[in-house]
């Protein structure tokens, strides 16, 4: 890890908060833990700055603060949410991620195993999505000032020659497209908060999307926005892309798949799965003449054989989402003023 780090004294498996310790303990955090961790991403790099190679061409820049709560959740923890995050923010540019950054505000008292877990984690999942973790920094604050830890990452990709990707370049016409089932994310933090229990295991969605992006560009599948529906849902996403983009959408809720679990969940709270978190899914608009195309490419991936067609962009009431719903009427989705679940990526 690269960059300055504050003191964080070691002690009974603890990382605690030591005003002037110097500089030798906050040494063994990073060699002892975090570098060894990044090795294989990181390389020993021991600098104020990564220096890294580029390509010709443009370069897409993203950064995300993470502050999910509880850290450790089915399917994924706040370390593995960070790099994917991250990555798939890139992805959502047509970029192929490359580099990240990472950044740990500590709290005095969070368990040293619990750091360790969190560390390995990122690491896993930053070899899974193929990108280098470069540089970085670790801050520790008092306790009972920072809820346990906070992660920032900050990522690097390359965006391909002649893509251009943006909720501006949706047209009239274009498909919708969602690369499978939507709310299992928020579901997955709010059960492990809530103690709730399934009857068939539901984990969170989290999972890079890179891949399945570069998929369809690489077949030559003309993707116009994209779009990954975190916070706020699907719902939220569309309505952002239909207000910047200036056009309108409608949607067929039948064709939006819906766990069991989340929908049994949802109903109990009184959430509209449309409208919560995903950390592993994808938005695409296409045009009409190559979604067959996108979604047998799509559905040829184990990680996207859900994908689905959901709906179409119209030059109808621009920035304006539309659903169809299953009892054949329509409503109006609509941006949230609040998060329906706080404190879930």
């Amino acid at each position: 890890m690269d960059g300055p780090v504050c003191p964080s004294p070691l002690r009974h498996g603890t990382v605690v908060l030591g005003h002037g310790a110097g500089g030798r303990l906050t040494r063994e955090l990073v060699e002892g833990l975090i570098l060894p961790a990044f090795a294989s991403t990181a390389g020993a790099r021991r600098h104020d700055a990564a220096v890294f190679p580029t390509v010709a061409g443009r370069l897409a820049f993203t950064t995300d603060t993470y502050v999910v709560t509880p850290r450790f959740f089915p399917g994924g923890d706040i370390g593995k949410l960070a790099v994917f995050g991250t990555v798939n923010d890139l992805a959502m540019a047509g970029a192929r991620p490359a580099y990240l950054s990472v950044a740990l505000l500590l709290e005095e008292g969070l368990p040293m195993e619990e750091l360790a877990r969190i560390v390995a984690s990122m690491a896993e999942a930053a070899r899974r999505a193929r990108v280098e973790l470069v540089t970085g920094d670790t801050k520790v604050v008092d306790r009972g000032k920072g809820d346990g830890l906070y992660v920032t990452t900050a990522g690097v990709g390359f965006v391909p020659e002649g893509v251009e990707i943006a909720p501006k370049m949706a047209r009239s016409g274009d498909v919708v497209l969602v690369s499978g089932d939507v709310g299992r994310h928020g579901i997955a933090v709010l059960s492990q908060r809530e103690g709730l229990a399934f009857e068939t295991a539901l984990e969170s969605d989290c999972a890079p999307v890179a891949d399945a992006v570069a998929a369809l560009l690489d077949a030559g599948v003309t993707c116009h926005v994209l779009r990954d529906p975190t916070r706020g849902g699907l719902a939220s996403a569309l309505c952002e892309i239909a207000l910047d983009g200036g056009v309108g959408v409608e949607l067929d809720e039948g064709a939006i798949g819906v766990a069991p679990a989340v929908a049994a969940a949802c109903e109990l709270f009184g959430l509209d799965p449309l409208y919560v978190a995903n950390e592993g899914r994808f938005l695409a608009m296409v045009p009409e003449e190559h979604a067959a195309r996108a979604l047998d490419v799509l559905r040829a991936r184990d990680d996207t054989r859900d994908a689905a067609r959901i709906g179409v962009v119209v030059s109808e009431h621009p920035g304006v989402v539309v659903v169809r719903t299953s009892l054949g009427t329509r409503r109006v989705l609509d941006l949230l003023t609040g998060e329906q679940l706080p404190r879930i990526c």
